[in-house]
């Protein structure tokens, strides 16, 4: 992708076009190809694993922190996530929006942060969860949310830390295996 060509798909100067691809090139979405322009960067399969990893880490804390520390109207506004309707673009933004809700609710901005950070460059791995999902219907996920929801509002921390990395993990067993299937860059680990 070359900066010109973008901003005149889009209608605009070159400096907020530039200023997107820095961003994502932060974000590890696309890199740098000198006197080329910006390559999208391809899922690799450590990555995702790594993502995932630390979302596992993190997520569950968040989810504890907001059942023992966060007032009834805080999870309660979180019921505007127990229905979805839309397609698979609607879905990523609605499970984006979900997932941001559970790290604001923690109220620990450092954690919300890390964790907002981490699902906003999990998109991708959404989409191929998705597509792994019978049917390519996102009800079964939506239903985790909605069970998450009620053992929150309950104040169930066993039940929702359970229910939360159950999800992370289901995730996890559809994506990884779709990425090795579908020849994503394996990087080995180096030690």
């Amino acid at each position: 992708m070359r900066e010109q060509v973008l901003a005149e798909r889009y209608s605009v100067s070159r400096q907020p076009v530039r200023d997107a691809l820095l961003r994502l090139q932060r974000e590890h979405l696309v890199t740098v190809q000198p006197r080329q322009g910006y390559r999208v960067t391809p899922i690799s399969l450590s990555d995702a694993r790594d993502l995932l990893r630390f979302r596992l880490a993190l997520e569950p804390a968040c989810v504890a922190e907001a059942i023992e520390s966060a007032p009834d109207s805080v999870l309660k506004s979180l019921d505007e996530f127990r229905r979805f309707s839309g397609n698979h673009e609607d879905f990523i933004a609605y499970n984006r929006g979900f997932h941001t809700a559970l790290a604001h609710a923690s109220g620990n901005r450092r954690m919300a942060t890390a964790l907002c950070d981490l699902i906003g460059q999990a998109d991708r791995l959404v989409r191929v969860s998705i597509s792994n999902l019978k049917g390519h219907d996102p009800a079964k996920l939506v239903a985790e949310h909605v069970t998450l929801i009620d053992a929150m509002q309950q104040r169930e921390t066993r039940t929702a830390a359970r229910i939360i990395k159950a999800h992370i993990g289901d995730t996890e067993k559809r994506v990884l295996p779709a990425l090795k299937r579908n020849a994503v860059i394996v990087e080995e680990r180096s030690s």
